[in-house]
């Protein structure tokens, strides 16, 4: 390669005095550079940088006013041309990374010969990198210990994504079914079905559909609970509705409509928690318009939890709404939960929304809530979640408002 007459332009940004003369001194002295500007902190090298625009900077990492770091960002900004060299006493890892991130093709330890300083700005033109060997021992540790992590990383989540495809093939999947009561005559008016999945027997359902989200698999997961609960639809009552947990995503989904093709859905009642934020809702209501139609049921779960259960009582226009536990828990000694109870059950009275009490612990609790006017519940006090009771159990009138 035939070398350049022109000399390559460099600006040196150091905030010691004595050192940024030396290095001009040094840098002048070699026929195939030129020293075009001095700086003595981050602000003025990126100023001359804008200026002369360089073809290289060569920057003290710890100089004043932002350091190397900030310099070096703000150079590759105002003149994208021009290489940046990073030179300092230091050779930590922290400062040659934060110099690398930066935009730094090189990075020098000031106590290198002079001749390798010149080689390294000769080299950075030619788009080579140049390391001092301190510095490049330790940047080669740091990215062989990153591909590592990396490389572990990327296993994990192999691992998970097995793991929870293995949920979806419904190997081992269960489902429990909590009775849902009209309180004041102790029926059961509807089963509330909850995905129990094997192994792990401490790890919630909840915690198992968060790591499927995480994998990008919550919809399938979710659907393979759903299709098993619906397959029991049959063995229930036909006066006793069927109410099943979906994200906000899964009712979303097209998927959803093809998995009710042939189910009796006015028997159905899907549940949209609280705890599942919402961004847009007209593609929910969209997707779920067509079901609705056909009769299927909708009812926002965990509301009094937050503000979000208010916005999907208000947007999604519910046929139930569910009141928290942690609005029932101590509903009978705690008039601020009660007043928020009542407040809904009033809302529930002008909108035709039927309100049920989940989480019913005590005959306390059922009795203050029948007193606010609620008129449907469940909770361990009235049935814990168990298998699919038989038929002749679950006989009741159809629920209403």
């Amino acid at each position: 390669m035939q070398e350049s007459t022109v000399p390559i332009r460099v600006l040196i940004a150091e905030d010691d005095a004595g050192a940024r003369q030396a290095l001009a001194e040094l840098l002048n002295g070699d026929d195939h550079l030129q020293v075009v500007g001095e700086a003595s902190n981050a602000k003025e090298a990126a100023t001359l940088a804008s200026m002369f625009r360089p073809d290289v900077a060569l920057l003290d990492v710890r100089m004043p006013l932002g350091g190397g770091a900030k310099a070096a960002r703000e150079i590759r900004e105002l003149s994208p041309g021009t290489r940046v060299l990073a030179l300092s006493m230091l050779d930590d890892r922290s400062a040659v990374l934060e110099m690398i991130r930066a935009g730094a093709v090189g990075y020098l330890v000031k106590t290198e010969p002079p001749s390798f300083i010149i080689e390294a700005i000769l080299s950075c033109v030619r788009g080579d990198a140049m390391l001092s060997y301190p510095v490049a021992t330790k940047v080669l540790n740091e990215l062989a210990g990153q591909y590592r992590r990396d490389e572990r990383r990327a296993q994990e989540r192999q691992v998970r994504v097995q793991r929870v495809r293995h949920l979806i093939t419904g190997d081992g999947l269960t489902i429990a079914f909590q009775p849902i009561f009209e309180l004041n005559r102790r029926k059961v008016v509807g089963l509330e079905a909850l995905a129990r999945f094997p192994g792990r027997a401490h790890r919630s359902p909840s915690a198992w559909l968060a790591e499927a989200e995480m994998m990008g698999l919550r919809i399938e997961l979710e659907l393979t609970a759903l299709r098993a609960t619906l397959a029991r639809l049959e063995s229930i009552n036909e006066h006793t509705y069927l109410a099943v947990n979906l994200s906000p995503e899964t009712a979303a989904s097209p998927l959803l409509t093809e998995e009710f093709r042939d189910i009796p859905v006015e028997r159905v009642v899907v549940e949209i928690t609280e705890q599942s934020p919402i961004d847009d809702y007209e593609p929910l209501k969209e997707a779920m318009a067509p079901l609705r139609a056909r009769g299927l049921r909708l009812a926002i779960d965990d509301a009094g939890a937050g503000f979000a259960s208010l916005r999907h009582i208000v947007r999604l226009e519910p046929d139930f709404i569910k009141l928290d536990i942690a609005l029932t828990r101590d509903v009978e000694t705690d008039r601020w939960q009660r007043a928020l109870a009542a407040a809904l059950i009033a809302f529930g009275a002008q909108t035709d929304v039927a309100i049920i009490a989940e989480g019913i612990e005590t005959e306390a609790q059922m009795r203050t809530l029948q007193g606010l006017g609620i008129c449907f519940g469940q909770g361990f006090y009235l049935a814990a979640p168990a298998p699919l009771p038989r038929p002749e159990r679950t006989a009741a009138p159809t629920l209403s408002g």
